[in-house]
């Protein structure tokens, strides 16, 4: 398994790979089956050593000093060099975290693909991500033995944009925190938006629906609502790593009418998650697409109740558990945050649905599925091999 997301800031696809590969270590050598799982994480890297947490004990860890970009360079144009001449080491299958081929001399290839903004919006990205995912994403999923994704959304689209067959991709949902909820809602806080400040994540509209909430007074614009006066309103606090592209959003808080309203306190680690979640009085995620929505199965299973964008798989992982809105209506936003952090009645509601649809998100389900893939996996490469 290439771990290399996981190996600086967990988040996102970071995330899902270390709790991933924690999953499979602990879910998969005791499923019955009579080919227990012997998984290697490995990881590259110039600078950032990689040093395996005692979760992953389970698991040999190797760790190979080469430039991540010159690795993906190679991996990605030149199909060189295979797994087995970077680890010494045989496998039955390689595993990219993401849409690209780890490439190997013998074993089956498995790719998970999160989402495909990138096929939409390469503008949106940076790096390897834009100059190589639009070109060869195609290709290598045609390729690879199975894919696994992480959302009945993302599945239609990798049929529909990849024209892969349904039958070679497997539905792995993402499991939930091991978290115990919070005792009880504060009846003061944050509302709290998490994730990277890029441009899919709509945190310029969250910011419209802010000046509309503190220029009316947390007035709502029709819907039976009760007034809330302006100093009520709570702040609005983003949570996540900056990009280039956030610049002109964090440049808004330095001004009025967002000015002493809005805080970005930046990446937040994961150890720290649970702690952040539980001063929230709500989770805001407005994002234009979502491959899963990771923030928004946290905020369930802390006890936090959601306001999130009906866009992507969120409609999928939230259900009537929140509130669901259009992205590009920022009065919309303005409106669903007002209802939720007034009605205390409808809240706890949505409260109670979230921690129960959240215990449905389990990780040894996830590595279970994934284990079957590869198997999937293997099979299909033997067919095509005979």
């Amino acid at each position: 398994m290439d771990y290399r997301a996981a190996l600086r800031e967990r988040s996102g696809v970071g995330e899902y790979t270390h709790q991933l590969a924690r999953a499979l270590i602990a879910a998969c050598p005791r499923n019955g089956s009579d080919r227990p799982l012997d998984l290697t994480v490995f990881s590259s890297s110039w600078k950032d050593r990689f040093f395996p947490s005692a979760e992953l004990a389970g698991a040999t860890a190797i760790d190979r000093r080469v430039p991540v970009s010159l690795l993906n360079f190679a991996w990605h144009r030149l199909n060189w060099p295979p797994a087995e001449a970077l680890t010494g080491r045989t496998f039955d299958v390689t595993h990219s975290l993401h849409p690209l081929l780890l490439p190997s001399k013998m074993a089956a290839r498995v790719v998970t693909i999160h989402d495909l903004n990138f096929l939409a919006h390469p503008e949106g990205t940076r790096a390897e991500v834009r100059r190589d995912y639009p070109s060869l994403a195609r290709d290598h999923a045609r390729r690879a033995d199975a894919i696994v994704t992480v959302s009945e959304f993302t599945a239609r689209e990798i049929v529909e944009k990849l024209g892969v067959p349904r039958s070679r991709i497997s539905v792995c949902l993402p499991g939930a925190p091991d978290w115990a909820p919070r005792s009880k809602a504060p009846s003061t806080g944050y509302v709290l938006f998490l994730g990277t400040l890029e441009p899919r994540k709509n945190v310029g509209g969250l910011l419209d629906a802010w000046e509309r909430l503190v220029a009316r007074g947390f007035e709502p614009t029709d819907g039976p609502v009760a007034r809330v006066f302006q100093a009520s309103v709570p702040d609005l606090v983003l949570a996540g790593k900056a990009t280039e592209e956030s610049r002109s959003w964090l440049a808004r808080l330095e001004r009025p009418p967002l000015q002493g309203r809005v805080r970005h306190v930046g990446y937040v680690h994961p150890e720290n998650r649970r702690e952040l979640y539980e001063g929230a009085r709500l989770l805001v995620q407005p994002s234009l697409e979502e491959g899963f929505g990771m923030p928004v199965l946290e905020a369930m299973t802390a006890g936090v109740p959601v306001v999130a964008a009906d866009r992507g798989a969120l409609p999928e992982v939230l259900g009537d558990a929140g509130l669901l809105v259009d992205p590009n209506r920022p009065d919309r936003i303005a409106d669903a945050i007002v209802q939720m952090l007034n009605d205390d009645a409808f809240a706890a509601a949505c409260i109670s649905r979230g921690l129960a649809r959240s215990r449905e998100f389990r990780w040894d389900r996830t590595a279970r599925g994934v284990y079957t893939a590869y198997m999937k996996a293997i099979e299909n490469r033997r067919c095509a091999s005979a």
